[in-house]
């Protein structure tokens, strides 16, 4: 089979399925995962009997969350297909090896005001608030994905080793698709006695993957539950959807999350689509002194579930502001477009619009109040360059330094 006769039978195959992109790739990467004896990953089965009686924010009905805000017209454009994915697109990956800083001795230091933040890609943050130490969406596998063999690879190795990391208050979870929860990740974590705060159903993964009960705290939207003395987590609303299978789609719920501090309070988006529920948790919660928005993985047809660097805009402005977080990009290509395309967008936007954008390189610490100037350091990966990033090893990935 020649490669046009590939791309129009991959295409045909995304039509004829009546799937978008993702359901397709969900059915190819399911088959794997059952042939390649990986159904651990694939997480628990939630218990609707429990959840109806927990679920009195959000929306949950007939096994299934939902989100607050009605959904938009269908999209009437062509959604990305497999061939889009495949073959089509440039630089959809860095031309050479991303840069990476080394936080370990940095982190053995208390910040001078109480507040930092350390982006250790995608969407995991290590955010450091009154004393507590708060890990977001870890995830240290070299792929995104339920099987070793297929899925999103990682662009760079996380800048620092998981066991490197240093003691952990809590870590939260934002939903449970495979870019936000790992499975060998949240094993590895599990091991040192941190707490897990986490949607509701979410608990029903970690309880089948071996996390001990005690250490998960599951919460509804507008839940809070503390951390230390002085430091809380609020589980926020968000416009999203989960699932780890095509099967079992919205039996978990998903959310935003606001590190609340005594004297610091730290937005994180998780995914999210724009909804007017930004304005209510900044009203509620705010002010913010670090809003981490999603940027990444934007589509046209994704405009319910995904912000994309314009809705970021918005949504910080709906937040009441404060330092803007770009995450979800860097790391994983989910998308059609070119790998940093993201970041370019938000950067020409927010100067347009006075937005103070943090930039902070993978693996190196800021102190939130002291700020920083925006470093655009991916613009310097030059072609000449340029350099193979190996696909590493399944399961947990460690820094290659």
């Amino acid at each position: 089979m020649s490669a046009t006769q590939r791309t129009s039978f991959l295409r045909r195959l995304s039509l004829r399925l009546g799937l978008p992109l993702v359901g397709v790739l969900a059915l190819v990467a399911g088959g794997l995962v059952l042939s390649t004896g990986c159904l651990a990953t694939l997480g628990g089965t939630p218990d609707p009997a429990r959840l109806v009686g927990l679920a009195l924010q959000s929306r949950y009905a007939d096994g299934r969350f939902a989100n607050l805000e009605a959904p938009s017209p269908p999209w009437t454009g062509e959604r990305p297909s497999l061939v889009d994915v495949f073959f089509r697109g440039e630089r959809r990956r860095p031309l050479a090896e991303l840069p990476l800083a080394e936080p370990g001795a940095t982190w053995g230091e208390p910040p001078n005001d109480g507040a930092r933040v350390t982006w250790l890609g995608h969407s995991t943050l290590l955010i450091e608030v009154d004393g507590a130490r708060v890990l977001t969406d870890p995830i240290w596998s070299a792929r995104a994905s339920p099987s070793s063999l297929v899925g999103p690879v990682r662009f760079h190795p996380p800048p620092v080793p998981l066991a490197a990391l240093p003691k952990l208050d809590a870590v939260v979870i934002s939903h449970d698709h495979y870019d936000h929860l790992d499975m060998d990740t949240v094993q590895a974590l599990a091991k040192t006695g941190v707490r897990f705060f986490v949607p509701l159903g979410v608990a029903d993964h970690l309880r089948s993957w071996d996390v001990p009960d005690a250490q998960v705290v599951e919460l509804d939207w507008w839940g809070e539950a503390p951390v230390t003395r002085d430091v809380s987590l609020v589980a926020t609303p968000s416009r999203h959807y989960s699932g780890r299978t095509t099967g079992r789609r919205d039996t978990t719920l998903w959310a935003s999350w606001v590190v609340r501090g005594a004297r610091h309070r730290v937005f994180f988006s998780g995914d999210s689509g724009p909804t007017p529920q930004f304005e209510d948790i900044g009203r509620r919660l705010g002010p913010f002194d670090l809003v981490a928005l999603e940027i990444g993985a934007f589509h046209p047809a994704w405009g319910d579930i995904h912000l994309g660097p314009d809705n970021a805009l918005e949504a910080h402005r709906m937040l009441g502001g404060g330092p803007l977080l770009p995450i979800h990009w860097a790391t994983f290509n989910l998308a059609v477009h070119p790998w940093d395309e993201p970041v370019e967008r938000l950067v020409r936007l927010a100067a347009q619009r006075g937005v103070h954008v943090l930039m902070p390189m993978l693996g190196a610490p800021l102190v939130i109040e002291e700020g920083a100037r925006l470093a655009p350091w991916w613009r310097s990966l030059g072609a000449s360059r340029a350099a193979s990033i190996r696909e590493g090893r399944p399961g947990v990935m460690e820094a290659q330094r």
